[in-house]
């Protein structure tokens, strides 16, 4: 490639931004200081992913309302030939979608100091050039041709093999055809593991024709690995089948029992609180991409969950926890929170719509060894600190923050949670944990075996499950990164402040501010033990005038549950809005969308600039502060309120 167009640099200054969008070439260096964790609803926002999935659809909207300057068209039509962005480029959604925006835009090459794992997947498996190398910039200056397909020699081993072979979907046609052998070693020496790389290495495969299964892996490898449950919902469906058919047309599914479809991201577009723009700029487009989905699951005998579908409706994450997730195995789904079901001591994570469509016809999918941080969680929370506090105040900690185990641009990490602290919580609650793992820049997070998890997996898959046989331990003197010790007696209660969920606060530095939106909602927020701390508080007490209150139940299961112990029907008598189950808000798919002027207190589990769908800043919060604060209508600790009053 020459530089025949323009570099585009995602400064932190919108007013340089702004210059270059006018026309203005920046002369700018790697000291720059450009935008920290460019995300994927920044590059394509959820409106914009109901539209479609192509590059001609998806172009003209590649970064609308970035930083509140970018416009429709802006970057197809400025001739933007290279990106260059911060750390952390490609935070949030796995999305796929967020790449194909990128070349859809015409853009060839993306430069930025670290790109977190799925967005840099996505752009290895859809062939997106990339680069950390900052000196590119002045060699297409200088006038250079750089060599683009280069960069993929640059690669670890599995991406140098996909890249060479023309994508993973073609490589997955040669695996099959018994024409690939593993790109890494499969018999390498034993070493104590911890229980991600346990899990990795018992499921890896070991190449044609024999036993799935290495002796141990070590981080930074890449293997491919046996999938277990897979799964897709509304944004994403169509695109996965659409890649399969292209490359494999009707061949059969690996392992049909092991994968579903959710429609969980559209299903309350159409509810009466939505505002009208909302539903007259998604629902149409939304309705088609689910009507795509179900289709496909139709014609591959997929199973699919949804309001009046065969299989329950709600969040496909808490379903997944509820019914399918089990120790020890290999979760993914087309869903950056793919992570809850790694409460379940199982190596859960998102992937793109391209990875999907592969682990769909092979049964394996790529794996890059992660980094592991083991955290011990000590103390008591006092019934007061909650999952939410913890996991926000250990995201934004700089270790996690600014990335600090990152060695190697392709380094992934993850976290896993252990220690006698946990068992103060239960499933739904440990759940949060493991879910905003993906907000910190991590892979996932994984429980080790406590007495909570055994509760679970009694009451729910016990009659057929040797519980304990099925846990993965680490082994005592398992390599970690760092180890990391919480009492929890020295967590504050923590909210994220607007713009990205590691912009941890403790909550007494913005206690006070105005409230005038509060979601108990989505994946994060949405269990039984959710809606039980949110009811606890609002019991006997009354919202504040002015203060609008969202609650939506994760699945239906839990909108049972919640509606047996009379917790939805004390929301409504608050004047609340209880939807059915499903994650709209959290996207801009729902009731809680921020109106003109609102500040929100949500208990979902991103807060990017607009990503509830309008303007407005987002504070994440737990179930406990976001009721406190529906009754004062500020950020309040709920110790702070006056005792209740007697219910009538």
């Amino acid at each position: 490639m020459k530089l025949s167009g323009r570099i585009l640099w995602l400064t932190e200054d919108p007013a340089l931004l702004a210059g270059q969008l006018a026309g203005d070439d920046l002369d700018l260096g790697a000291a720059t200081p450009l935008h920290f964790a460019v995300n994927t609803d920044a590059m394509i926002s959820g409106a914009a992913c109901t539209l479609g999935y192509t590059g001609e659809i998806l172009g003209p909207y590649f970064l609308e309302n970035f930083q509140d300057t970018v416009r429709k068209d802006t970057i197809k039509d400025g001739g933007f030939q290279v990106i260059v962005g911060g750390d952390a480029y490609g935070s949030g959604s796995s999305r796929e979608v967020a790449v194909v925006a990128h070349q859809g835009a015409g853009v060839e090459l993306v430069i930025a100091r670290s790109f977190q794992r799925i967005f840099q997947e996505n752009m290895v498996y859809s062939g997106l050039p990339f680069t950390t190398d900052f000196g590119v910039i002045d060699r297409l200056r200088a006038g250079e041709a750089v060599d683009l397909p280069a960069f993929a020699e640059q690669l670890p081993p599995f991406f140098k093999a996909v890249a060479q072979r023309g994508g993973l979907l073609r490589y997955g046609s040669l695996l099959l055809a018994g024409a690939i052998e593993p790109s890494y070693a499969v018999d390498p020496p034993k070493r104590p593991q911890n229980c991600v790389e346990k899990i990795i290495a018992m499921r890896a495969w070991a190449g044609p024709g024999r036993p799935v299964g290495i002796n141990a892996v070590s981080p930074g490898d890449q293997v491919l690995c046996e999938a277990g449950f897979r799964g897709v919902h509304e944004y994403t469906g169509g695109m996965v089948m659409a890649l399969y058919a292209q490359e494999w047309g009707d061949a059969p599914i690996h392992n049909p029992d092991l994968v579903a479809a959710f429609e969980d991201h559209f299903v309350l577009l159409d509810q009466q609180t939505v505002p009208l723009r909302v539903k007259n700029q998604r629902l149409a487009p939304a309705r088609q991409l689910t009507q795509e989905m179900v289709e496909a699951c139709e014609r591959s005998g997929i199973r699919l969950h949804g309001p009046g579908r065969p299989y329950p409706a709600g969040v496909c994450h808490r379903i997944v926890v509820e019914d399918y997730a089990m120790p020890g195995t290999i979760i993914v789904l087309t869903d950056s929170h793919t992570p809850t079901a790694g409460v379940l001591n199982a190596f859960a994570f998102g992937v793109g719509s391209t990875a999907m469509a592969f682990a769909l016809r092979t049964g394996m999918i790529p794996v890059t060894v992660p980094k592991t941080v083991r955290v011990l969680v000590e103390g008591d929370g006092r019934g007061l600190v909650s999952p939410k506090d913890l996991i926000l105040h250990l995201i934004g900690d700089p270790y996690f923050r600014d990335e600090q185990w990152r060695e190697s641009p392709t380094d992934t990490c993850v976290i896993q949670l252990g220690g006698p602290g946990l068992d103060q919580w239960n499933v739904d609650e440990l759940s949060v944990l493991t879910n905003m793992t993906v907000e910190g820049g991590l892979m996932t997070g994984i429980v080790e075996p406590c007495a909570p998890l055994r509760e679970f997996l009694s009451a729910r898959r016990g009659a057929a499950l040797d519980i304990e046989s099925t846990f993965v331990y680490p082994d005592p003197d398992a390599a970690y990164v760092r180890t990391i010790a919480i009492d929890l007696a020295e967590v504050p209660l923590t909210v994220a402040t607007p713009g990205d969920s590691r912009n941890r606060r403790p909550l007494d530095q913005v206690t006070g501010t105005p409230i005038h939106n509060v979601v108990i909602a989505s994946c994060t927020g949405g269990s039984l033990a959710d809606l039980r701390a949110a009811a606890e508080i609002l019991r006997g007490r009354e919202l504040s005038p002015g203060v609008r209150l969202t609650v939506t139940p994760s699945s239906a299961e839990v909108s049972r549950a919640a509606e047996e112990e009379g917790l939805l029907g004390l929301f409504r008598e608050l004047g609340g809005v209880v939807t059915p189950p499903g994650c709209g808000s959290c996207i801009g798919n729902g009731p809680g969308i921020p109106l003109d002027g609102e500040t929100t207190a949500s208990t979902t589990n991103r807060n990017f600039d607009r990503r509830m769908g309008a303007p407005g800043p987002v504070y994440l919060v737990s179930p406990a502060v976001a009721a406190a604060s529906a009754i004062t209508g500020e950020l309040t600790d709920p110790r702070a309120l006056t005792p209740a009053r007697a219910q009538r």
